[in-house]
């Protein structure tokens, strides 16, 4: 029997290596005929034909080999080029959307930029920074993953409304996941000119751009395809990664700051990774001490829908399978996770297949992947126009996953 006739086995999935070689290679979007551009996060912006031919378009910094660079550009630590979309309206207006770490200004900032890309698919033009003022981490901290460069979200989709939407992340920086104008800890719902959508309703005086706030570091962002709810994908703090529904101007409930909700003076002023930031220890207890979603400060909060057992495992990214072909998995979440490893923490490094219950409110079942290839820390998770899902893995492969063979 065909995997859509039976229930998808998971052991029927194939693997197809497309790319190899890459560096970092961070996330991917393609067109209908199989088109696929794609970032490395210290290398730049690059385009997969069809018949496979890579053309380099924009690199960043002094990287060699591409025909037009950012020289502001740059990476450090987690920053660097990251998120990238084509426009739904890309053949008439050859738009794009990619996120990347610019020194244009001082603090630095991630930006999001647009650019024209030509009819033979090897040069882009009129670059133009629509969104120039999300928060870059400047300089060391006194916590793990502590170098500057650390939290900056990244993903960029486009929504079934046609909006655009940019997840952003806290840089270790206390004061970003509440604050009502620094745009880090957000997820940013806009046009294509980087204004906001006009049915924002953040609370009052925050940046109308903003859709959610109150986040830690967002880096996966998709759309139920029956409701078009926007789900986030979240890395929790050694403890509670987190998958959650979002509602229009809600709040995350990631606050760090220490000398509040029970808290003493953390290292520089952030709690994010306390008690005990460099040692294991009970997961649970941790999360009592440093909740990510801090229900009793923020009643409100939008509760997540999936916690990942109570760990931390680098949960990074996210897509709906859509299509007959994925059996009973049509219209579930697959989630990439890269896998941490810490203090007795399972590594983790697998995809999970998170069902949701018809209105896509509640989660019904999470079934790991059965995987056709080795894992390794899956960065992206993109669905094709085929409907094979396309996998980014740090390691440096872009893997395509079809259900259905031998």
């Amino acid at each position: 029997m065909a995997a859509a006739q039976s229930g998808m086995n998971t052991t029927s999935l194939q693997a197809e290596a497309v790319l190899e070689g890459l560096e970092n290679p961070w996330d991917m979007a393609l067109l209908d005929d199989g088109t696929m551009q794609f970032t490395e996060k210290c290398k730049g912006l690059s385009v997969r034909m069809p018949d496979g031919t890579v053309n380099a378009l924009y690199g960043v910094g002094e990287t060699e080999g591409y025909p037009a660079n950012g020289s502001d550009l740059f990476c450090e630590g987690q920053a660097g080029m990251m998120g990238v979309a084509f426009d739904p309206d890309f053949a008439d207006n050859r738009r794009i959307y990619v996120y990347s770490t610019s020194n244009m200004s001082d603090p630095h900032t991630n930006r999001l930029m647009r650019f024209t890309l030509n009819e033979d698919f090897t040069e882009v033009s009129d670059r133009t920074d629509i969104v120039d003022d999300v928060p870059y981490k400047m300089e060391a901290s006194d916590h793990p993953f502590g170098g500057p460069g650390a939290h900056n979200g990244g993903r960029v989709r486009f929504g079934p409304d046609g909006a655009l939407w940019l997840t952003t992340g806290d840089n270790h920086n206390e004061e970003i996941p509440q604050s009502p104008t620094m745009m880090g800890s957000k997820v940013l719902r806009m046009d294509t000119d980087g204004n906001a959508h006009p049915d924002n309703n953040p609370p009052e005086g925050f940046d109308q751009r903003t859709y959610t706030y109150g986040h830690r570091n967002v880096q996966g962002l998709a759309f139920h395809p029956e409701t078009g709810a926007a789900i986030t994908a979240e890395h929790g703090p050694w403890h509670s990664d987190e998958i959650t529904v979002l509602e229009n101007g809600g709040n995350a409930g990631w606050d760090p700051r220490d000398n509040m909700a029970g808290r003493g003076d953390c290292p520089d002023g952030y709690c994010g990774y306390m008690p005990n930031q460099n040692e294991g220890m009970n997961r649970y207890e941790r999360a009592s001490f440093m909740p990510m979603t801090d229900f009793e400060t923020y009643p409100d909060a939008m509760p997540p829908v999936w916690e990942n057992n109570g760990w931390s495992q680098g949960t990074s990214s996210a897509a709906f399978l859509e299509g007959e072909q994925w059996g009973d998995w049509e219209n579930a979440m697959v989630v990439g996770i890269m896998g941490i490893g810490f203090g007795g923490t399972p590594i983790g490094q697998r995809i999970d297949v998170i069902e949701f219950t018809e209105d896509g409110t509640e989660v019904l079942d999470v079934t790991e992947m059965t995987l056709p290839m080795e894992p390794g820390r899956f960065r992206s998770v993109v669905l094709g126009p085929e409907g094979s899902l396309y996998t980014a893995i740090d390691e440096g492969t872009i893997y395509k996953l079809t259900p259905g063979g031998s």
